[in-house]
């Protein structure tokens, strides 16, 4: 029997014979059928995928929108962005064309020594603005003390502050809105006042810096407004001297000092500051951008500033850089009257005081009178609460001049002898500087702490050509003041240095408090 080829196998064989399929058929087959279910699982994972994507779009869109809804929440409650009624008053509709006046309240017992032309007197300047208010009057004052209810025997000038004060209350039986913002947690006056139809709007300035609300201004229709160193308080009608300016039909300025006044008004009640704000209080003019107006009919330029850095809105010049600009101006005198003179800053760090030297205004100082040759007065008052460390400063500034050539730095301490306890009977509380064609006026003594840690506003206007009646009329003031019998020469040497501690300052054995001892 002759042997066939290699046999086949079994499966080839029964393909052959029809009993089963071709492999190669049913491989075709099979993956035919994968392709398609592998097709089909595409087509509905693809279909699945949609409305995921559909979903996370949803989802992250929904996020934005939360996302802007909490972001306007979060401006909103940090600031009134419609803020309040500026009495249809712009930028572009309002006045330029300003009336200045000084104002000054001197003691009646100082007036006979004190030679020179009378400037009108504050509490004048007062009803002034109250008798041209039709809409509003806003105010901030670091004092309400206006009914003096401590003193047991009223004198005639002790009603003046009465006399405001009742004005005040009757502004409501007129229509017009009175608001104060201050830093008082506790006056009896502002609760009077504020039973009276009064808003009143506390600014924590501990929150904020530790310090206090020190800012003295009042605005009336967004018109005429008025800046200096009285507060509300009877003093400063008749026992201080003050000095400030009366700023009438001056919309510009005094809408931009207005902004500040929303910038405390909007702190009310807070414990941080906002960091987004409205252009509200956004400032209209500064240092590098400043106002040009007429003032009595004489060409100018000026700005609003304050302090502290912190309560410097967008665009606000800062008093310490008001005042270095002001001082760069000059470019023969720089003459300064201020209560108190001290470049240091105190502050007290786990229970312990930690003082240390707080140099721009003194450094100033030194520059105009070393490198540039200017001519530097500085009067300062030399009352109870004189530091007597203001004596070492003063040293340091008197010895500036020693064998320099066209150099000049002089000293005098302004001081009535009468000191009557708490009333400051006859304290020059002026807190003003003027060069030959500027002027700043301000709320803050030139101490450290004032400018770091409580709140203030300053004017800043320079004569376009030099001179005009306003900066004729501060230097008379000073000059008057500075020729005074009651304003005595620092010398800058020991012996006097020593006499003035000595008379003046006694320590407090059971503190670290300066009271005043004997005066001569």
């Amino acid at each position: 029997m002759e042997l066939s080829n290699y046999p086949r196998s079994r499966g080839q064989e029964e393909a052959s014979l029809g009993i089963l399929p071709d492999l190669s058929q049913v491989k075709t087959s099979s993956f035919s059928a994968s392709q398609q279910q592998g097709y089909s699982a595409t087509i509905f994972l693809r279909r699945k995928d949609k409305p995921e994507k559909t979903q996370q779009k949803c989802i992250a869109i929904f996020a934005l929108l939360c996302c802007f809804a909490v972001l306007l929440v979060l401006i909103f409650s940090s600031v009134d962005i419609w803020g309040d009624s500026e009495d249809g008053i712009t930028e572009e509709n309002c006045r330029k064309d300003c009336r200045i006046v000084l104002v000054e309240t001197i003691p009646e017992d100082l007036r006979e020594h004190l030679n020179g032309r009378p400037h009108l007197p504050l509490l004048a300047g007062f009803h002034t603005l109250l008798d041209q208010a039709k809409h509003s009057v806003q105010i901030v004052s670091p004092v309400w003390n206006l009914r003096p209810s401590e003193i047991k025997t009223m004198e005639s000038t002790e009603t003046l502050g009465q006399l405001l004060f009742q004005r005040l209350l009757n502004l409501k039986s007129r229509g017009v809105k009175l608001k104060i913002a201050s830093g008082l947690t506790n006056s009896t006056e502002q609760e009077i006042l504020a039973e009276h139809n009064a808003e009143v709007h506390l600014v924590n300035m501990t929150a904020f810096t530790r310090g206090v609300l020190h800012s003295s201004f009042w605005i009336v229709d967004r018109t005429h407004f008025y800046i200096g160193s009285a507060d509300m308080d009877w003093r400063s009608f008749s026992k201080r001297k003050e000095l400030g300016l009366m700023v009438y039909n001056c919309s510009c300025l005094a809408l931009d000092l207005h902004r500040i006044f929303s910038f405390y008004w909007q702190l009310h009640d807070r414990d941080y500051i906002p960091s987004i704000w409205s252009k509200r209080v956004t400032a209209l003019y500064g240092r590098y951008e400043a106002l040009e107006l007429e003032l009595n009919n004489t060409p100018a330029v000026a700005f609003v500033s304050a302090s502290p850095d912190i309560f410097c809105a967008k665009e606000r010049t800062g008093d310490v850089d008001a005042i270095y600009q002001v001082m760069q101006s000059a470019k023969a005198f720089i003459f300064i009257s201020v209560t108190d003179y001290l470049p240091l800053v105190s502050r007290r760090l786990k229970g312990t005081s930690v003082t240390r030297y707080w140099s721009p205004l003194d450094e100033m100082i030194r520059e105009a009178v070393v490198l540039r040759g200017i001519k530097v007065r500085l009067l300062i008052s030399f009352w109870k609460s004189t530091h007597p460390l203001t004596f070492n400063f003063v040293n340091s500034l008197m010895s500036l001049c020693i064998q320099l050539y066209n150099c000049s730095m002089e000293v005098k301490f302004f001081n009535q002898k009468e000191q009557k306890d708490d009333i400051q009977h006859g304290l020059n509380h002026n807190k003003y500087m003027l060069t030959d064609n500027a002027f700043y006026i301000g709320n803050h003594n030139w101490v450290g702490n004032e400018f770091s840690d409580n709140g203030g506003v300053g004017l800043v206007v320079q004569m376009k050509n030099g001179g005009g009646k306003i900066l004729e009329q501060l230097k008379s003031a000073f000059d008057r003041d500075w020729t005074s019998p009651y304003s005595k020469s620092f010398l800058g040497n020991k012996d006097q240095d020593n006499k003035y501690r000595q008379l003046h300052q006694v320590k407090n054995k059971e503190g670290n408090e300066w009271k005043n001892g004997p005066v001569v």
